[in-house]
């Protein structure tokens, strides 16, 4: 990276950009960025780091800077437009996130689910054990000086991932997603495997997926779970309110017994791939056992707090598959309550691909709430509707009307989860507020 440079971010506040601002930051670079001026969880980070942050305006674009431009903006966006006619290098985040982990053994995390919880956890492990970047999701990144390990999360929406060629990576899982880019699970499918293709040493899938345990590739392919024919298998399953404790047995020999302080079966297979990465590059099997021990977990991934006599969980899930994995978890720390969930659609193209797999999933809660859909940039509307998600769900679904969140002040001493990836926040503060007046 160039010291001599400023490195402009435009769109900083989004979660890749904010994390890959503070490693720039972190390596000793001149960071600066602009967004929004409305508040953001990931603006703390930037703040405490002293990153400068601006409102949008193309007057902040001007000759010493090299631009680093969000996927979420086009190419007509103000400040992009005025960078690229002033011939300023201009990088799509992708594009320099590949130019990034040069240098350093790289571990690019991927799967349709999953990836943000296992890139967390990898980076945790790694980093209190040897120098490591890292680069995760919830728009935390870290740099330190000379680091051994790069480790990252890989975004396979429209193909992205592709711009980086790691040296290792984990496949968490394939499933059909972003259908407003992918054709179908086929065409989801093609994009890791290319990207296996373009890994250098080592790719690492969760066995039981029925399509990833078939990917054929220039370097060896390692799987991981439960199953008999797993390179890396957790064995002895052990689960209950503290957590999960399991025994890893890899080519007939038992690597130990390891103890994590995470819910859900989702849990173990992360922490197997955690285990198989770091046991390739000879970190010392201990000290993998003690960081294990001492992760909490990522931000908006199963989340708890406290407030008044209610458990609150926050989690990112907005993905049938990812609803059943957060619902297995609160089972899991709360067998005992009853959980009640506030889901929000996440865009209307994902919500009519998947309206029947998003009713049987959040039937498996014991109340459902459903907000007005999440649109986005891309898609301000579409041919279904909350009321359609709450008419399909067999157990007690409700309609959220505006951002009322009087009605589930009728609950004591039980568990609420909001679950979304749009701005599920702001109802979830809002029954907090009540809570704390109750």
């Amino acid at each position: 990276m160039n010291k001599n440079t400023i490195y402009h971010f435009v769109g900083i506040k989004g979660t890749g950009m904010s994390a890959m601002a503070l490693i720039l930051h972190a390596r000793g670079c001149k960071v600066q960025g602009s967004d929004i001026e409305q508040r953001t969880f990931t603006q703390k980070g930037l703040e405490n780091a002293h990153i400068k942050l601006l409102p949008f305006d193309p007057k902040n674009i001007h000759e010493g800077l090299t631009v680093i431009a969000g996927n979420s903006f086009t190419n007509d966006h103000p400040e992009i437009a005025k960078a690229l006619k002033m011939k300023l290098p201009v990088y799509r985040y992708h594009q320099f996130l590949g130019k990034m982990i040069e240098g350093h053994t790289s571990i690019g995390i991927s799967g349709t689910h999953g990836k943000t919880s296992t890139t967390g956890l990898l980076s945790h492990v790694l980093s209190n054990i040897a120098p490591t970047d890292y680069l995760i999701g919830d728009g935390t990144g870290n740099g330190v000086p000379n680091a051994r390990f790069f480790v990252y999360e890989a975004d396979e929406y429209r193909r992205h991932f592709l711009a980086t060629k790691p040296d290792y990576s984990i496949m968490t899982n394939v499933d059909f997603d972003h259908p407003d880019y992918y054709a179908d699970i086929n065409d989801v499918f093609s994009a890791f495997q290319s990207f296996a293709d373009q890994t250098q040493k080592g790719v690492f899938v969760w066995g039981e997926d029925p399509r990833l345990k078939h990917l054929k590739t220039h370097v060896p392919v390692y799987t991981y779970g439960t199953g008999l024919d797993d390179d890396f298998r957790a064995v002895n399953v052990k689960r209950n309110t503290d957590g999960s404790e399991f025994d890893v047995v890899h080519d007939g020999k038992n690597l130990g017994r390891f103890v994590i302080h995470l819910f859900g079966e989702h849990s173990i297979l992360n922490s197997l791939a955690v285990i198989a990465v770091s046991y390739f590059e000879d970190v010392d099997l201990k000290e993998i056992k003690r960081e294990l021990a001492n992760f909490m977990g990522v931000k908006r991934r199963f989340s708890r707090s406290k407030v008044s006599d209610m458990t609150i969980v926050d989690d990112y899930a907005h993905h049938p598959s990812e609803i059943n994995a957060t619902l297995d978890a609160t089972r899991q720390e709360f067998p005992d309550k009853k959980v009640v969930v506030v889901f929000q659609p996440h865009t209307y193209s994902r919500t009519l691909a998947y309206l029947d797999q998003f009713a049987q999933s959040l039937s498996k809660a014991d109340e459902v709430y459903v907000t007005k859909i999440y649109s986005s940039p891309r898609e301000k509307s579409g041919k279904v509707s909350s009321q359609d998600l709450v008419n399909k769900i067999t157990k007690n679904s409700h309609l959220i009307k505006g951002e009322d969140m009087k009605p589930l002040l009728q609950y004591h001493n039980e568990v609420v989860v909001f679950m979304g990836a749009g701005d599920i926040q702001k109802y979830e503060k809002k029954y907090k507020d009540l809570l704390q007046k109750r």
